[in-house]
């Protein structure tokens, strides 16, 4: 099965981490209304790769913040595609992303944020559904 994805890495301080996951949560329950088959956000503990440039490194992460590597799964471009309108759309959205871009010391900054699409190219999990 050849699914799709966006992925993403932003860094963001660690006293915001708390407000930024209760917001993730419910932005999480959005997109998978909108057809998302996963939503999934990760902190890293480990940028120590030597040769080889980290996230961190990307994100141009401070010592006080987080970076959070994360992903939103689909069926298809077409079905992300599909799902990106949709959330662009929703009121919620809007409510929910305001805290996190426009307090008068943001949740986090978007320009440090990197993002792409993907298509899949290998597959190979030993989890199970259900």
């Amino acid at each position: 099965m050849k699914h799709y994805i966006d992925g993403f890495v932003l860094p963001v301080p660690l006293d915001k981490l708390k407000t930024y996951r209760e917001v993730v949560e419910k932005v999480a329950e959005i997109w998978k209304e909108y057809g998302a088959l996963d939503y999934s956000e990760y902190v890293g503990d480990d940028f120590s790769l030597e040769g080889s440039l980290s996230f961190a490194d990307v994100a141009n992460a401070k010592k006080d913040e987080a970076v959070i590597f994360g992903w939103v799964l689909f069926e298809s471009r077409e079905a992300r595609d599909l799902a990106n309108e949709r959330v662009a759309a929703d009121p919620r959205m809007a409510d929910l992303i305001k805290p996190l871009t426009h307090a008068s010391r943001p949740i986090f900054d978007a320009k440090r944020m990197v993002f792409g699409g993907y298509s899949s190219l290998v597959q190979s999990s030993n989890l199970s559904a259900g």
